[in-house]
Parts: C-alpha cells; structure tokens; sequence
C-alpha cells in the first residue's frame, strides 16, 4: 500500500467577540494577555500552548499529529470579548499572520482558528477582510477551513471566500477543540481529495437575548440536536450560528452553513437548520430573568429549602464574556442589602482594593471602594468595610469543561468578606466559569448557600453539577440581556430585535441615542 503524501499546512488563530457598545476596546496587550484564552502564542511554542486546553486549535493540532501534516504554527491571538478590536491591534495581527504564511512557501492548506463576530474600529467584519487578504495573498487553489464559536455574526462574503466551516455545538462551549478537530479533518479531505464541498448559507429573522441560547436547556437543545441530523443525511457539515447579539453591524445575526458534495444536499440543509430555529422562537420566550434584589429573594428562599448545593445567580449583564467589565456592583448590593449569609461573588475586577488588601494581610480589616464602573448608567463603587480572609497571586489553573485546564494569571487577588458575603476580587479580568476562580482565593463554591457569578452561560459546564438552582439576574451593566435595549443603528432592516420583538428599520436607527457610550434606561433596572 502507497503511502499517503505528507500535507503541509499553516495553521493560525485570531480570536475576538466584539460588543460594539461596550466600553473597553481590545488593544494589542489584551491579546497578549489572553483574558481567559491562551496568551498569544507564535510558531512551534503553539505546541506547547495548547496541548491540554479546549480551544479549536488544540483539536486542529491534533489531526495535525494524527495525519502526520507537516506543519507550519504560525501566531495564535484570542482576547477577552470588550469593544472594538483596534486598528493597530487588527493590523498588527493579521499581518503578521499572512506574511507567516507567506513565507511558509507553497502550502498544501491552512486551518484558521476563528470566532466569528469580530468588529474592529475601522472593519466591521474583522474575519471576512481577513479572509479577503490572505486570499490575495495565497490565492484561489489554496484550501482554508476554519472553527467558528457559535456566537459568530458570519458574513456570506466570509463564507464566499472559505472552502469549509465548522461552528460549535454546546453553549456552554465544551466543544471547541472538538470543533477544531472536526474543521482540520475537513480541510484534510479536501487536500486529499481535490474537490471543493458545494456551500449553502441563510440569515434568519430574530435575536435571542445570550443566556437564553443555552444547548443545556430547550429549545436551544434540541435545535443543536437537529443541526446534527443534517449530516446524518448527507451534509458533510452543517453549522447553526446564533450571533452575538451586540453587534451594531448589518451582518449581526443568526444563519446557517452547511457544505456537501452537492449543492442541492448543502441548500437541503442549510434550510432545514433555518426553518427549526425560526419555529422556535415562542420557546425562546419562556425564559425567566429577575431584577437584583428579586433574585437575591428568590434564591434565599430556595436556598432555605430542603437539598443540597448553592443557588446560583449569573450576573449576565457584566458578563465578560460579552463585553462586560466584572466590575459592577448592583448584586453585591443586593446580598449586603438583604443580609445575605453564605454567600460568595466572583469576579469583581478592582486591582486598587487587591494591593490594599495585600498591603494589610490576613485578618485585616479595610475600607475599600469596591468596584463601580463609570461607563455604566446605574452602577458605581461599593463603600464598605471589609475583612481580609484570604490572599492570592492570581495564578490558577481552571480545570473545568469550558476552560479546560487552562491556566489564569489573574494577578493579586483577595477573598473580602462583608457582612455574609465573600467577594473575589481580582487585578486582571476573566469570565467566572470554573469552580477553581472561587477556590484560589479560598472559598469554597461547594459549601456556600448563594453563588453570584459574572457570567452569563459558560458558567453552567462546571457550576450546574453541584447547583440546586440556577437564576438569571439583571443589574446594571455592559451588556443588555435584551438585545431591544440596545440602541442600535445599522442593523440589516426588517431583522427582529428579539424573538417576538420589534424589527429593526430605519425610523428605530433614528430613534437611537448617537452617544454609543451609554445605555439604555432598560438596562438600568
């Protein structure tokens, strides 16, 4: 038997999800620090970097070893989700990404790893004109596939100029080095085989406000589960992204992808992802969401019930992982407020009460002004005073299913304790989604009555298995859980603003407030 010819194939990342109206853009060093993903990576160091964490590429590099590439690692950049990429970060990255794979010389393949909703100060779809360069660059023949996050507000002329797809399936995002492999394995038939898949891609009608997209609860579920049927029946890949909703860009959006070896095969499937996600959205409308102090209420009671397990709060709207700053303070308020016992929050981002608190020591008491953040319309520092139970360096390993074993560096941090409530606060911003972000500073997530958590669903993958509730809460915040508070102007006209909300169109884009650096009064609740 002939030995199959070693491929040789570039393979880099470039990952950011942009909220337009938040109010910290992403700059080069947010990259290089990472936020949550692996800090910047470059050439044979990606080895290393992701050989034990779930992010596409450590699946990509995995078929990379099984089908024996040669490879050439080139950069690697993610940074935690905020406003706008900058100019000069968006420049600096992409080009040293193509002229590392322009210099790799004649390339067999590339395998991109992705997200899917950047938006960069001066380029609204930061992976299309991605694409649009290296495509210049390497030219047509070249096959490039890619793994998308499921959030990803996909542009047909992205996926005009891509041979293949792949987006994750789980939300919280368990999958994403699956994803990867799935995308690598893709671009490996298409090297060998020659032949190019047919390509089918639909926009659809309405937003879901992000907590309410969950694949752990319906009718995202079952939606995610359908996308699966379509390659049982023949597509190669089939893709349903549910956008990230706060992008004020026209390709904002949920659409659906899918490849196979006949046009007629991918249409079949990509229309067939469309039509189930537009027959549900009266499911999507059974969600709860509580104000602060409802949800503080709520869970004291269910608290106080027979069973075990903390109640869990998420503090979707200054979810980092959509733009929010982990800053603000309309939860812990809520706690003190109601005397809440038993309680832990996680993460307030404030470096100047962390130094203060390793200026003190252990047992110390402080008086701090706890987070706040002035971009947020309602919000604003937590004057108290606080005991000291508990220092950190900020280095950690988060071992749960999103995070995957990758390590943080959160720089000093500090468990306060005011009243009945723990409070982590860090010097460096993270999504709170795994159960070791309370432990290194010695809380114990386990043992606690009440979890607040700055996080609107990845927190699910590791904090669902011991809770005996889970409830969504609305402070003030970055991100609106309603995708119709946000006062959008350049949305494509007649896209629905929430699954039984208003379209959007020209006389709403008048409407909108021009100051893009508040919010609305809907999120001051």
């Amino acid at each position: 038997m002939q030995d199959l010819p070693r491929m040789k194939v570039a393979l880099a990342g470039f990952l950011h999800e942009t909220n337009t109206f938040a109010p910290q853009p992403a700059d080069l060093e947010a990259f290089r620090l990472g936020g949550g993903y692996v800090p910047m990576a470059r050439g044979a160091a990606m080895w290393e970097a992701f050989a034990s964490v779930n992010l596409g590429m450590s699946g990509a590099l995995q078929v990379a070893r099984d089908c024996d590439w040669e490879t050439v690692p080139v950069l690697w950049a993610g940074a935690i989700p905020s406003a706008h990429v900058t100019r000069d970060a968006y420049e600096q990255i992409t080009e040293e990404i193509i002229a590392g794979i322009t210099a790799a010389g004649p390339l067999d393949g590339i395998f991109l790893d992705l997200h899917g909703a950047m938006v960069a100060e001066h380029i609204d779809d930061g992976e299309g004109e991605l694409l649009r360069r290296l495509r210049a660059a390497v030219g047509p023949d070249v096959p490039i596939t890619a793994a998308l996050d499921l959030h990803g507000n996909i542009s047909s002329d992205f996926v005009a100029q891509i041979d293949a797809l792949v987006g994750f399936r789980t939300y919280p995002h368990v999958d994403m080095a699956d994803t990867g492999a799935a995308a690598a394995r893709m671009l490996d038939q298409i090297m060998r085989s020659g032949e190019r898949p047919a390509k089918a891609f639909r926009q659809m009608s309405y937003l879901v406000p992000i907590p309410f997209q969950s694949t752990e609860m319906e009718p995202g579920k079952g939606l995610y589960e359908h996308v699966a049927t379509c390659e049982a029946d023949g597509a190669q890949s089939a893709s349903l992204f549910m956008g990230f909703p706060a992008a004020d860009i026209p390709d904002c959006g949920p659409v659906a992808v899918a490849f196979a070896e006949t046009q007629q095969t991918a249409d079949a499937a990509a229309d067939k992802i469309a039509a189930a996600y537009e027959a549900a959205a009266p499911d999507f409308l059974t969600h709860r969401a509580y104000t602060a102090a409802e949800a503080v209420a709520e869970a004291q009671i269910r608290a106080a019930q027979p069973g075990k397990g903390p109640v869990v709060i998420a503090d979707t709207q200054d979810n980092p992982g959509a733009g929010g700053v982990s800053a603000t303070t309309g939860l812990l308020g809520a706690l003190v407020a109601a005397e809440a016992e038993g309680a832990a929050l996680g993460l307030i981002v404030d470096p100047a009460s962390a130094n203060a608190a390793h200026a003190a020591g252990v047992g110390a008491q402080i008086s701090v002004s706890l987070g706040g953040h002035t971009s947020v319309s309602g919000d604003a520092p937590f004057e108290t005073t606080a005991t000291v139970m508990h220092l950190s360096d900020g280095k950690l390993q988060a071992t749960g299913p999103y995070y995957g074993g990758t390590g943080l560096d959160l720089g000093p941090s500090a468990c306060l304790r005011i009243g009945g409530v723990d409070v982590a606060v860090t010097s460096r911003i993270a999504q709170m989604a795994d159960r070791e972000m309370f432990r290194f500073v010695g809380i114990v997530p386990e043992d606690m009555a009440l979890l607040v958590v700055k996080s609107s669903t990845h927190f699910r993958a590791d904090f669902a298995p011991i809770a005996r509730d889970i409830l969504v809460a609305c402070a003030p915040g970055p991100m609106p859980l309603n995708p119709a508070d946000l006062p959008f102007t350049r949305l494509r006209a007649g896209l629905k603003l929430a699954p039984d909300g208003p379209r959007f169109g020209a006389d709403r884009a008048a409407a909108a407030r021009p100051d893009r650096g508040g919010l609305t009064a809907a999120v001051q609740q």
